[in-house]
């Protein structure tokens, strides 16, 4: 399995992607010509072609074997810098009387641009057949070691969507308690047009002052930080780098944002640099990485076995040629998982 930047022959795969997603993967849009410019905005954005307010990233993970690409993953370098980015808010509101006795707290969700500037983790996607045996945390990590290397590209914090409670219909109970009181659309419809770039009637039609949970149906305030059962898993591993949930949500499916300082990510802080040597590993012999090369429109990453002997890493010329490089060339490498505290990182099952 093998992490390659996104090029112009995987417009077709892209497409077969975003089909299988369906709902609620807004920057994953079902639309050939947006998925079009989307890749050829990689491109530039890899090329170094555009302002950081303009660049964004993809990734596909590649079956060599099969020569078919199964997932995909990207970056935005900076969101709501050409136009907003919104989120909801969790704060509290109080109201008391000393008069009457009186004091209650109550929940209320604000519209907010509180992000803008931010890296954004965005448009992950696996196909079910390929999940598990590390595929999913090698897409999604992967991307983490492209913002190690070049972390000038990306704002000090980074963000995440995760998708929000919604059916196989894409009827979503926040939204359906909240947003189509405002939109008179499906939730299917406007995360479609959010994700085709018609972001404008955001603004113009969500509610500019708080909203108070209470007033919504106990459906809608059930799902309110709550991750779609697909994408628990995904979250589970943005968690595992340290993103955590600090009470921003999706405006439509109510979807937990993670966060965090970029140099706090784990794999961020704690990637390094070794020259290559080659040799061929023994898979049970080390713990299992992620390494890349460090390129920018030839980035590539793979799994591999790493045993700890600084200054080096070896690699097998397979796995040399896949990541295009040569002996004696510098790879960024990093543990797939964290090592449980007090232990050494086991091998997980792949």
């Amino acid at each position: 399995m093998l992490i390659r930047s996104v090029n112009a022959g995987d417009l077709d795969a892209l497409l077969e992607l975003a089909d299988s997603a369906g709902f609620g993967i807004t920057t994953l849009p079902r639309d050939r010509r947006q998925l079009s410019e989307r890749i050829a905005r990689a491109e530039n954005s890899f090329a170094g072609r555009l302002e950081r307010a303009e660049q964004g990233f993809m990734f596909v993970l590649v079956d060599e074997e099969n020569d078919r690409v199964c997932g995909v993953s990207a970056i935005e370098a900076a969101v709501g810098l050409h136009s907003p980015w919104y989120n909801y808010r969790l704060g509290t509101i109080v109201h008391a009387s000393a008069e009457l006795d009186v004091y209650s707290r109550h929940e209320t969700l604000f519209l907010s641009n509180d992000h803008t500037g931010a890296g954004e983790l965005c448009t992950l996607y696996l196909l079910p057949e390929y999940r598990g045996r590390g595929n999913g945390a090698l897409l999604s990590k992967s991307r983490l070691l492209f913002m190690a290397e070049f972390p000038e590209l990306f704002g000090e914090r980074v963000v995440a969507e995760i998708r929000g409670v919604a059916d196989a219909d894409g009827v979503a109970p926040f939204w359906e308690g909240l947003g189509r009181h405002f939109f008179s659309m499906a939730f299917a419809e406007a995360d479609y047009l959010t994700g085709v770039g018609q972001k404008s009637f955001v603004a113009e039609l969500m509610p500019k002052h708080p909203v108070y949970v209470d007033f919504l149906p106990a459906a809608a305030r059930d799902v309110i930080g709550v991750g779609h059962p697909a994408a628990r898993r995904a979250q589970a591993l943005l968690e595992e780098e340290g993103m955590r949930y600090a009470g921003y949500v999706d405006i439509f499916d109510a979807g937990p944002t993670l966060q965090a300082e970029l140099g706090t990510v784990r794999a961020v802080r704690d990637s390094r640099v070794d020259a290559v040597t080659f040799a061929v590993a023994d898979p049970q012999d080390g713990e299992v990485s992620l390494v890349s090369n460090r390129k920018g429109s030839d980035f590539r990453c793979i799994l591999a076995s790493w045993a700890g002997e600084a200054p080096h890493f070896i690699l097998s010329p397979e796995q040399a040629r896949r990541l295009l490089v040569a002996e004696g060339e510098a790879v960024r490498h990093v543990a797939l998982s964290p090592a449980p505290r007090g232990a050494c990182a086991p091998v997980p099952a792949m």
